[in-house]
């Protein structure tokens, strides 16, 4: 990878623009969930030791182009102080007078917000005089918003070629990570892959056997594949009429030695609602009426035997229907083998996927693995191998 990083960019001084991942969720005018702002404060801390002065960009909800009061950044102001440690001067627009006014008044130590980028129909369509109005507020571009790189919009892309540019400590430990578990990993690199539907996930499972070891599937997922090998899943969630494509991915595997494991056992129930009546059966004994909920023990035993001769980890969607106990307990053993081994410096494990994220913190392990993206889109298109607009703009 060539793109740069703080460390290689001189700030003393200079005006940084830094985009940033701050779209928060807001209940009543307050932040609910501080997680994407504290994930910002190293890269503003260190532009700052750097003596630069940080310019914050970003968007927030979807205003499509138009002004949009209840989607103001100026709400998250309080939030991002408290994180910060420190006042913020807030701009009322990310362009034009009032924020060339503002800008130019910064002084070193002190840290500004722009408003909404996508209050502007040129954020989107990453408009080139938009862009350049961007650019014009400042000297270096800096983008630490990693969960908007697969987007080309005006400022993740398009100001990226308009000045020089590095990536922020939450980009760059995003990339390093990504790099390490796809991009060289040490191997035998193993895949989990879970998740409801084989459809929305053909274009990763198409990449992974490509090039991992191991592949594992769980989650409806998995239904679907027992199903395409003629074994009857009852009333479970699975897509029948995926059966042909589950069998190409299962020959082309096959052909490029990878090994896909599959439930040998599964948790069924008749009904999907906590403390619902639930056995174990094997995989190909689902009784008409039941529906299969979860991976059962067996199969996570041979989760853990894998995982235990594996180097790298990378992790999307959980085994089962996590979300009620007991169809959690298959993804919360394997999570918890995963945190041990990451302990144990024998595995390097990445992990990315709102259900994972929420699946991995349920097991109370998210703090345990190598690291953990919260960049839903972006990370699912890292791992189906698609070049991300904002990360390729950087490199160039």
């Amino acid at each position: 990878m060539s793109w740069k990083t703080i460390d290689d960019m001189e700030m003393d001084g200079k005006v940084v623009l830094t985009r940033v991942d701050i779209n928060v969720p807001v209940e009543n005018g307050q932040v609910t969930d501080t997680t994407r702002i504290d994930r910002i404060v190293p890269t503003v801390k260190d532009i700052l030791a750097k003596g630069g002065m940080p310019v914050l960009m970003a968007h927030f909800g979807r205003p499509k182009g138009q002004v949009v009061p209840d989607m103001s950044l100026k709400q998250v102001v309080p939030a991002l102080e408290a994180a910060l440690g420190q006042s913020v001067t807030f701009a009322e627009s990310c362009i034009g007078g009032p924020a060339k006014t503002v800008v130019a008044a910064m002084k070193p130590g002190e840290v500004v917000l722009l408003e909404n980028t996508r209050f502007h129909a040129g954020e989107e369509k990453n408009d080139h005089v938009f862009a350049a109005s961007l650019a014009a507020l400042g000297s270096i571009y800096c983008n630490d918003a990693f969960s908007a790189a697969h987007r080309a919009h005006a400022s993740t892309e398009g100001i990226a070629r308009l000045l020089p540019s590095c990536a922020g400590r939450l980009m760059q430990a995003e990339l390093e990570a990504l790099q390490a578990a796809l991009g060289d990993p040490k191997r035998p690199l193993v895949a989990v892959v879970g998740g409801a539907k084989v459809s929305t996930k053909l274009e990763l499972l198409g990449n992974l056997i490509e090039k991992v070891n191991t592949l594992i599937i769980g989650g409806g997922m998995a239904n679907t594949f027992l199903a395409a090998k003629g074994i009857d899943v009852g009333k479970s969630l699975a897509e029948h009429d995926m059966a042909g494509t589950a069998k190409e991915i299962l020959d082309k595997a096959s052909g490029s030695g990878c090994t896909i494991l599959l439930p040998s056992d599964v948790v069924i129930a008749r009904e999907f609602k906590a403390g619902a009546d639930s056995e174990v059966v094997a995989a190909d004994s689902c009784p008409s009426d039941a529906m299969i909920l979860d991976a059962g023990p067996a199969t996570v035993v041979e989760i853990g035997e894998i995982l235990q001769e594996a180097s790298t980890l990378i992790w999307n969607g959980p085994l089962g229907a996590f979300e009620i106990a007991p169809f959690d307990a298959a993804t919360v053993a394997a999570a918890m083998k995963a945190a041990e081994l990451t302990d144990d410096g024998k595995l390097i494990s990445v992990a990315g996927g709102g259900d994972t994220v929420a699946a991995l913190n349920k097991a109370g392990v998210a703090e345990r693995f190598t690291y953990v993206s919260t960049a839903g889109g972006a990370f699912l298109e890292w791992m189906e191998g698609k070049t991300l607009p904002g990360v390729a703009a950087l490199e160039g």
